[in-house]
């Protein structure tokens, strides 16, 4: 069994020349990460699309809320058992991946489980409109993050064709849940429904890997991979929750529609989102990968990675501005009008924030779980920041310029980052030469 290093061990390989066929591999992770995602980001356009034609402004900036609230016990998941897998578990042998697996999984569903039963109480204890839509995302959070670590426990093993499959069956499954729930027509329905076919595809999960997730293996988990866990828990948990708290903020300052309003300008980025959304489910793998095997190139790597997403993002935020109202208006209804005005700023928040992907990306795969979180903690906060100072100051379009300008500051403080630790990485490993 291949010894786990630890956040003080180095997990490179002296460079060498790329394997043949190591681009060919390459690409077919990368193709499998995107499809996969296509089919993720379909299932939420979807999802989104109907929502907001089906019940209005109102209840989509209430379904949006629960949306956001999934994102950030989704970040928690990840930060604890899935982030930790990628990093020291990708391209390793079956034996260890599989042990991995399962108690990664396990991690998940208990983390599921305990978030669930939080906002299960939460929920009733609101009342109103807004609280049975968090008891209904309680009851369905277990299932929406055990198959969200089995999309990423796949990538890791190598095997994305087998995330593909999951998520084109729970893309399969969402299609009559949607159905029942606009015959229903209230978002607790719609939020059972996404969350019923999420737990399909939980469960199709356990058949594909032949593994059953392990709770009881979740305290073990955390202690062996507590210098990296705790630290990507709170780096995640700052991303999704300043995303929720900017959502908070600015349905107090502005009005809850302004939340829907935000979360249509989302949906009109869902297919580049896809792109971005896909690659990262490979990045961090590819990242160690390349770390391993050449670390001399890594910065290109990541430079490539940041840079190929920035530019793609400008375009498809071009490509945006020429659609015209009557489509718009047929994709999302009373929604288009306000989210349309939130293309530019929204299209520049993503460049920015695929640009600063790569940087992240890097830093993963060196391991620098410090370095990582200081660069987020500072990135959040100019995201809450810049989107509530912005919404005080001119509104739904004011909060969306401000987190444009907030993303791109936080890219470069994650290059700087990057900059910092691969010199570190290099000092080290000269070291580490002159006394062997």
């Amino acid at each position: 069994m291949t010894p786990m290093p630890t956040g003080r061990e180095r997990t490179t390989a002296p460079a060498g020349r790329a394997r043949p066929g190591a681009g060919r591999a390459l690409a077919g992770r990368l193709s499998w990460g995107l499809a996969d995602q296509a089919v993720c980001s379909m299932t939420n356009f979807a999802v989104g699309v109907y929502v907001a034609r089906s019940l209005g402004l109102a209840a989509f900036g209430l379904f949006s809320l629960a949306w956001v609230t999934y994102g950030v016990v989704l970040s928690v998941s990840r930060g604890v058992s899935t982030d930790p897998l990628m990093v020291r578990f990708s391209g390793v042998p079956v034996a260890p991946w599989r042990a991995a697996a399962a108690r990664s999984t396990g991690t998940a569903l208990g983390v599921g489980t305990a978030a669930g039963a939080v906002c299960l109480v939460a929920g009733l204890s609101l009342g109103g409109s807004a609280g049975p839509a968090f008891a209904a995302l309680g009851v369905v959070l277990p299932g929406l993050l055990l198959q969200d670590a089995w999309r990423f426990s796949f990538f890791a093993a190598g095997t994305g064709r087998k995330a593909f499959v999951n998520d084109l069956l729970g893309g399969i499954a969402l299609v009559p849940a949607l159905l029942v729930a606009a015959h229903v027509g209230s978002v607790v329905a719609f939020v059972l429904a996404w969350g019923t076919a999420a737990a399909v595809a939980a469960g199709y999960g356990c058949l594909q890997s032949g593994i059953r997730p392990r709770p009881g293996g979740a305290r073990a988990w955390l202690r062996e991979h507590r210098d990296l866990g705790y630290r990507y828990l709170v780096e995640n948990v700052g991303v999704s929750g300043a995303a929720q708290l900017r959502a908070y903020g600015l349905g107090l300052i502005v009005g809850v529609g302004a939340v829907g309003v935000v979360r249509g300008a989302e949906l009109l980025l869902g297919p580049f989102l896809a792109v971005l959304m896909g690659l990262s489910l490979v990045t961090v793998a590819e990242a160690a990968r390349v770390l391993r095997r050449a670390p001399h190139r890594l910065r290109l790597f990541c430079l490539l990675l940041g840079g190929g997403q920035a530019v793609a993002a400008l375009l498809w935020g071009a490509a945006l501005l020429l659609v015209p109202d009557r489509f718009g208006e047929l994709v999302l209804g009373g929604v288009w009008h306000s989210a349309s005005e939130l293309i530019v700023p929204a299209t520049l928040g993503v460049a920015g924030a695929g640009l600063g992907v790569g940087a992240a990306a890097g830093l993963r795969a060196l391991a620098a779980a410090r370095r990582s979180l200081r660069c987020q903690l500072f990135a959040s906060a100019c995201y809450v920041g810049g989107g509530l100072g912005g919404a005080a100051v001119a509104g739904t379009v004011g909060s969306a310029w401000g987190v444009a300008a907030a993303t791109v500051v936080g890219s470069a403080a994650w290059w700087l980052q990057l900059r910092s630790a691969l010199r570190e990485h290099h000092r080290d490993s000269i070291t580490e030469v002159r006394t062997s």
